[in-house]
């Protein structure tokens, strides 16, 4: 055994450790390869489903197409403060005229 205990067996990687693979299995050759947002409007638009079917598939259709009113990011709310604080007394002055003196 070795001096000032250290173990003997110590690094590298260990037979079986760490998360198993997932298996996902392959789609048949009949499965329609459809989006789910697909899948929910395609709901939406069928005149011959259940009114709450289809109301369920707007509600959950929806959240992927129209952004919530104040649900930008930090990039959006900076840019905006910029833009407003660039007006008026703090706006960019016009660019020099250049003119060829001869």
């Amino acid at each position: 055994m070795p001096s000032g205990g250290a173990r003997a067996n110590t690094g590298g990687k260990r037979a079986g450790a760490g998360r198993k693979r997932r298996v996902v299995p392959p789609l048949a050759a009949g499965d329609n390869q459809q989006t789910p947002l697909a899948f929910m409007l395609a709901t939406m638009r069928d005149a011959g489903a259940d009114a709450r079917v289809r109301l369920d598939a707007a509600k959950a259709a929806a959240i992927y197409m129209h952004q919530k009113l104040g649900e930008g990011g930090k990039k959006e709310e900076r840019q905006g403060a910029a833009k407003v604080a660039s007006r008026g007394k703090f706006a960019p002055g016009a660019a020099p005229k250049l003119v060829a003196v001869r």
